[in-house]
């Protein structure tokens, strides 16, 4: 299955953020490097969050329809039983 762009963007975000954890954690940076590199963290994680964000909401749609035809299915077989009982 060939993945959307939108995926390819959010790894490419979370690589970017794990980059700028590293040189923030590792590396000797000046002050104005340090926040920028900051800045843009933040900016990148408030970006990951919304497609995050957006990814649950399509998960928690498609088991709520999953589920109302589980629940559909459910009820055809009671009164399909009920049927042949009576």
């Amino acid at each position: 299955m060939k993945k959307k762009k939108s995926e390819n963007n959010f790894e490419v975000k979370l690589k970017r953020l794990e980059e700028i954890s590293n040189i923030l954690e590792n590396e000797e940076v000046s002050m104005d490097e340090s926040l920028a590199l900051f800045e843009e963290g933040v900016s990148l994680s408030k970006e990951c969050m919304l497609s995050l964000n957006g990814a649950e909401l399509k998960i928690t749609k498609l088991k709520e329809k999953f589920d109302a035809i589980i629940e559909k299915e459910k009820n055809n077989l009671d009164e399909y039983s009920d049927n042949e009982e009576g």
